[in-house]
């Protein structure tokens, strides 16, 4: 098993969902670096201020779905679970 890697985007649908990752997005980066096999977490407003760039690490498969697991689970990922995701995961 590799490295996990993925990439991609958080598109919001408009300013109020942009301004909901703004407010919750620093915790959500915080608890994830503190992860255990999280390598690198970035998750950065583009240009286009509805759409957030989205750069994650994951040391293998085991930490990439705890991960996902704590991520649902979350404040996070409850109140974003309607903001559409287009990401690629890779495994090197």
């Amino acid at each position: 098993m590799g490295v996990i890697r993925l990439t991609g985007q958080l598109i919001c649908a408009d300013e109020g969902q942009a301004a909901l990752v703004a407010r919750l997005l620093p915790e959500h980066i915080r608890l994830t670096r503190a992860e255990p096999g999280c390598l690198a977490f970035e998750v950065r407003q583009s240009e286009n201020p509805l759409v957030w760039d989205v750069a994650e690490v994951f040391s293998d498969r085991a930490a990439f779905e705890a991960h996902q697991a704590r991520t649902a689970a979350s404040v996070w990922g409850e109140a974003t679970k309607g903001i559409k995701r287009e990401y690629v995961v890779s495994e090197d």
